[in-house]
């Protein structure tokens, strides 16, 4: 799924230093037939300001939200009968910011990333208070053939562990395209610990392989098991959906395995192989546990 948009964008300065503004409606897609319509009850507000060095890049962001749709049931841990009852809006601000930089040496070069972001509002009739964080790193050695890149990381979404006590305290990831984070996307980052290592390989500068192994696990057991990628239609989706987790945190494994040629200079060939492992929170659920996913892809650019 891809994210558009209906606003405006600006930016000022320089690609070291500058300022960048976005104001827009989401629009209607994914697998609703009537695509491209407005969503003018959706509302979103960007702003990030960015200082990029010869070997870093500092940003820093907000992010302001507003879901107004009165004919959706939002997507939480409460009764679905108290979340039914609440037509009260989703108003959500997000602060945050990430921290990039490269180690070149004789041998290699080494890289880094850090990502935090806190959240304040309203989700409906509760108070929101959510936090998320990440931290990346990666190797490239030198003189190896392939040219590999050698990458892992942890990510953490807060969940809410008491439905009952007037708060909401799940991250909300607003208008994500699922896919960039989430490649086989039964999982999105709501909820959710996700700690992984990669390997990126170019046998030749046309070809990029790229295999990943994801351990995910639910932040609080008390909470849902979610995925989805936020609003898409008026109604009757909210654009997540949670199922309960019955108790246990253990949501499963992720292999992965993508092969992606540029055929020519505006034509890719993608292959993309994913097997994954359901813990107990799948096996609470369904009778089977695990899934799998297979694509070929064509992406021609004009």
């Amino acid at each position: 799924m891809g994210r558009s948009f209906d606003g405006i964008h600006a930016s000022v300065g320089p690609p070291s230093s500058n300022l960048a503004v976005m104001g827009g409606f989401p629009t209607r897609g994914v697998f609703d037939v009537r695509g491209s319509d407005t969503l003018e009850d959706v509302k979103t507000l960007y702003a990030a300001g960015t200082w990029s060095g010869p070997r870093s890049d500092l940003r820093l962001f907000g992010i302001w939200y507003e879901d107004s749709r009165n004919a959706v049931v939002k997507a939480d841990n409460r009764p679905a009968a108290a979340r039914a009852a609440d037509r009260a809006p989703v108003r959500v601000t997000t602060l945050g910011g990430h921290y990039l930089r490269q180690f070149p040496s004789a041998a290699g070069t080494g890289d880094l990333l850090l990502w935090a972001a806190g959240q304040f509002g309203s989700w409906g009739g509760l108070d929101h208070e959510a936090i998320a964080f990440a931290a990346e790193a990666g190797w490239q050695p030198k003189g190896l053939p392939w040219k590999p890149w050698f990458r892992g990381g942890y990510f953490h979404g807060s969940g809410d562990g008491d439905p009952a006590d007037g708060k909401h305290e799940t991250f909300f990831p607003v208008l994500p395209t699922p896919r960039i984070y989430a490649r086989f996307p039964f999982y999105t980052n709501a909820n959710l610990n996700d700690a992984f290592g990669q390997i990126l390989l170019r046998p030749e500068p046309r070809v990029t392989v790229r295999a990943d192994v994801h351990r995910l696990w639910l932040a609080n057991r008390g909470d849902a098991w979610y995925a989805g990628g936020g609003a898409f239609q008026p109604a009757p989706s909210f654009g997540y959906a949670g199922r309960p987790s019955g108790g246990s945190d253990d949501l499963g494994t992720l292999l992965d395995l993508s092969v992606d040629y540029q055929w020519r200079p505006s034509t890719t060939l993608s292959f993309y192989l994913a097997q994954a492992f359901g813990g107990r929170v799948v096996r609470n659920i369904y009778g089977g546990r695990d899934a799998s996913l297979a694509y070929v892809e064509v992406l021609h650019r004009w």
